[in-house]
């Protein structure tokens, strides 16, 4: 077995959970209120731009000029091709460029992005990788299920989402991350499968939480206290 299949395995259940919430759920059948989209079009903005920083770090950490070159082109990719289709489509929402860039971050995507950050600078390559792939190994899964639903590419509304997170082009980086996490794990002690483990295992949670935060539009509880 794969040290990516046991994190898979392990996983499951949590991914199950992001996969069956209504939140996701309402993307893939069109029901979703879009009020609820645009919060996560927003806090998925800040979002972003940690994760570029983890692109960033993951150039840093990597001991082979392939693997830093691969996460410098994941970097730019992030800041100069995502992020702007992310504006684009973010415009076509009513979403203006100055409203993402006032954007404050909600509860949840300081603690994400915070944990992600934490643990891959005090970590190896190793660490990184197991924080960041739940996110998009998770996503393509989730894209993939989501694009089976009669209608679902289809959506005016959320149609292209579901085809960016289903795309073959997506799916090739999950798998890219897929085999160095594997790379990586190989000659590890059980202690240190089992700390990777548990970083991947917290950030799917914060995958669940991510969705769960934007569909009830969680601010700060004291935001309302004068």
């Amino acid at each position: 077995m794969k040290f990516t299949d046991r994190l898979h395995e392990k996983a499951k259940p949590i991914w199950r959970k992001s996969h069956d919430h209504p939140f996701v759920q309402g993307i893939g059948h069109g029901t979703l209120d879009i009020e609820k989209f645009k919060f996560f079009m927003c806090q998925d903005y800040l979002y972003l731009i940690d994760y570029a920083r983890l692109f960033a770090l993951g150039s840093l950490k990597g001991t082979d000029l392939k693997t830093m070159s691969i996460f410098a082109k994941l970097l730019d990719s992030t800041l100069n091709v995502e992020m702007d289709l992310h504006r684009q489509y973010a415009s076509r929402l009513g979403i203006s460029e100055e409203e993402l860039e006032a954007t404050k971050a909600a509860p949840t995507t300081l603690a994400y992005s915070g944990y992600m950050l934490n643990v891959s600078q005090r970590g190896s390559l190793a660490e990184l990788v197991a924080a960041v792939l739940p996110c998009t190994w998770s996503y393509y899964e989730i894209g993939t299920e989501l694009s089976k639903i009669p209608g679902a590419l289809e959506n005016e509304t959320y149609g292209e989402w579901v085809k960016m997170y289903a795309s073959e082009e997506f799916g090739e980086l999950a798998d890219w991350l897929i085999t160095l996490m594997n790379e990586l794990a190989e000659g590890k002690t059980e202690a240190e499968l089992a700390a990777l483990e548990e970083i991947f295992l917290n950030t799917s949670r914060y995958e669940y939480m991510f969705w769960d935060m934007s569909y009830n539009l969680q601010m700060w509880p004291t935001d309302d206290v004068q």
